[in-house]
C-alpha cells in the first residue's frame, strides 16, 4: 500500500469518484489507500459537495509551507505530546474544524473550538489560543464571544486570575437543551400561523405538519439528552464499554 502524501493525480481521482457518488471506501480501494486517508482529505477540503482537486492540492502545499515556517515565528509545541503523532493530530484538527464549519460555525470560531476540545486540560487562555493558532487576540475574543453565546464554552478564573475558556463535560448537553428551546419557539410560531391562515387551508396544514414534526423531534431530543447525559462523564474505558453495550 503506498504511503506519503496524496499526489495531484490521486486528488483528481478522488474528485472523479465523488462526482460518480462512490463511497469513500471504494475510492480508497481504487487508489490503494486507507479509507481514513480519503475521508480526511475530502472533509478538510470542502466536503463531498465542495471538494476540488486542484484547490485541495494547493491548500495542502500551503499548509506544509506554514508548518515549515512555524519554528521561525517562535511557535512552541505543547509541553506534553503524550507520544502522539503530531502530524496526525494536526490533520485531525483540520478535519474536525471542517465538520464544525459545515454545521454552521465560522472558520475561526471552529478552529478555536477544536483547539479547546483537543487540549487534554479542556481549557486555554486567550494568550495560549493566540500562540497555538497563530491568530490575533481580536480573533480569539470574537470567537469566544460567539461560543459563549451558544453555551459551547464557559469562562473561569485560574489561580493566577487569568480568564480561561473551558469546554467541560456538560457543554453538549446544554447546547442540546438550548436547541430544544429554539425548536419550541418555532413550534409556537408555526401554530400561530395556523390560526391566522385558517385551519382548513393548505398553507395552515403545511405549518401544522411542520409544528408537529419539530415538536416530536424536540421532545425526543430532550429525552435522549437526559438519558445519555451520564455518557459525557464517562472515563475512556467506560466510554468504550458504554458504546459497545449500546449496539
Amino acid at each position: 500500500m503506498p504511503g506519503g502524501r496524496l499526489t495531484q493525480q490521486e486528488r483528481r481521482q478522488i474528485a472523479l469518484g465523488l462526482a460518480d457518488d462512490l463511497a469513500y471506501a471504494e475510492i480508497a480501494r481504487r487508489l490503494d489507500r486507507p479509507t481514513s486517508t480519503v475521508t480526511r482529505e475530502v472533509m478538510r477540503n470542502g466536503g463531498p459537495a465542495g471538494y476540488r482537486a486542484d484547490l485541495a492540492h494547493r491548500a495542502t502545499e500551503q499548509r506544509a509551507h506554514r508548518r515549515r515556517q512555524a519554528p521561525a515565528r517562535g511557535a512552541q509545541a505543547p509541553a506534553s505530546s503524550r507520544g502522539r503523532d503530531e502530524e496526525a493530530v494536526r490533520e485531525y484538527e483540520e478535519v474536525l474544524a471542517t465538520v464544525f464549519m459545515q454545521s454552521g460555525l465560522p472558520k475561526m470560531t471552529a478552529r478555536v473550538l477544536v483547539a479547546l476540545f483537543t487540549t487534554d486540560e479542556g481549557s486555554l487562555t486567550a494568550s495560549e489560543l493566540v500562540q497555538r493558532l497563530q491568530i490575533s487576540p481580536a480573533s480569539v475574543s470574537k470567537a469566544i464571544a460567539f461560543l459563549d453565546s451558544q453555551g459551547l464554552v464557559r469562562r473561569e478564573r485560574d489561580e493566577r486570575r487569568r480568564e480561561r475558556y473551558v469546554v467541560d463535560n456538560d457543554v453538549w448537553y446544554q447546547s442540546m437543551i438550548a436547541s430544544a428551546r429554539a425548536h419550541a419557539t418555532l413550534v409556537e410560531t408555526a401554530r400561530q400561523g395556523v390560526a391566522i391562515l385558517g385551519p382548513d387551508t393548505p398553507a395552515a396544514t403545511r405549518l401544522e405538519n411542520v409544528a408537529r414534526f419539530v415538536d416530536f423531534v424536540s421532545e425526543s431530543l430532550v429525552r435522549a439528552a437526559e438519558q445519555a447525559r451520564g455518557v459525557l462523564y464517562a472515563t475512556s474505558e467506560g466510554a468504550g464499554a458504554g458504546a459497545r453495550s449500546d449496539r
